[in-house]
C-alpha cells in the first residue's frame, strides 16, 4: 500500500508559528525531505522530533523527485518542508506534487504560515484582488518591464526582493509609478519585524541600511478601494474564509 506525500508549512521566523497538525505530521511521518536540513534540524529540536531527513532543494529536486515518489509508492509517508513557509511558494514543491499526481497519488497539504499571506494581511493595501509575482528579476531590462506591467495591472502585487537590491528597486518603482502605494515588509514574524508604508517616492527617499528578508507590496492604483459584495453575490452559505 502506498504512503502519502505531505507538504508541510513551517515558520518563516518565529518557531511558535508551527501548527499542531504540522508537528503531528512531522512526528508521524517516516522521512522528512528538507530544503535545508540544518535549518529543519533546529525546528525538529525545538519540538523534540526525531526523524530521518534527506535534502531536497532547487539544485537536486530534478534528480531526486523520482526517488522520492518511489519511496512513497513503497509505503513510506514523506513530509516535504522548505526552509521556511509553504512548499511550492517560491520554494521546492511543484515538481513532487506534479510527479505524485502523475503516479496516482494525492498530496496532502498541511497549511500554515507563508510570507505572502502575512504580507497580504499586514500591507494595508487593497487586496480584494492581488497576485504574487515571486522574486523581482535581477537583470535591468526584465526588472523595468516587471514593474511597468505592475503599474498597469490594476491590482496589488506582492514580490520578494533581496536586501542587496531593495534600495535600487524602490528607486525604480518610484521612477515608474511615484504615486503608487507601497508596503515593505521586513523580517516578518522575527525579532526585528518592520513594516513600512507610503508612496513609492517617499520610501525610495529613505536613507537607511537595508537588512533582512523583504516582501514588497505595490498598488499602482492607490485610489482604488475595496467594495463589499452585495449579499446576493455571495456564495450560498455565506462568504468563504
Amino acid at each position: 500500500m502506498a504512503g502519502n506525500l505531505y507538504l508541510v508549512s513551517t515558520p518563516i521566523g518565529n518557531l511558535e508559528d508551527m501548527t499542531f497538525r504540522a508537528v503531528r505530521t512531522l512526528r508521524e511521518c517516516d522521512l522528512i525531505a528538507a530544503e535545508d536540513t540544518r535549518r529543519t534540524a533546529q525546528l525538529l529540536q525545538r519540538y523534540d522530533i526525531r526523524k530521518k531527513m534527506e535534502s531536497f532543494h532547487a539544485f537536486n529536486e530534478h534528480a531526486k523527485v523520482e526517488h522520492l515518489i518511489a519511496r512513497i509508492r513503497e509505503g513510506l509517508n514523506v513530509a516535504l518542508v522548505s526552509d521556511a513557509g509553504t512548499p511550492a511558494v517560491a520554494d521546492p514543491g511543484f515538481l513532487p506534487v506534479r510527479a505524485a499526481l502523475e503516479a496516482g497519488l494525492e498530496p496532502v497539504v498541511v497549511p500554515g504560515v507563508s510570507a505572502v499571506t502575512f504580507s497580504v494581511t499586514a500591507s494595508g493595501l487593497p487586496v480584494d484582488r492581488f497576485a504574487f509575482w515571486n522574486f523581482v528579476p535581477v537583470k535591468s531590462g526584465r526588472k523595468r518591464k516587471f514593474f511597468e506591467e505592475i503599474a498597469g495591472c490594476g491590482y496589488t502585487v506582492f514580490c520578494f526582493e533581496s536586501p542587496f537590491r531593495i534600495a535600487a528597486t524602490l528607486q525604480l518603482i518610484a521612477e515608474i509609478m511615484p504615486d503608487a502605494a507601497v508596503a515593505v515588509i521586513r523580517e516578518a514574524t522575527k525579532i526585528h519585524e518592520e513594516i513600512l508604508r507610503g508612496r513609492a517616492a517617499e520610501l525610495a527617499a529613505l536613507k537607511r541600511e537595508w537588512r533582512g528578508e523583504f516582501v514588497i507590496g505595490i498598488c499602482g492604483k492607490p485610489g482604488r478601494r475595496e467594495e463589499p459584495e452585495e449579499p446576493s453575490q455571495l456564495p450560498e452559505g455565506g462568504p468563504l474564509r
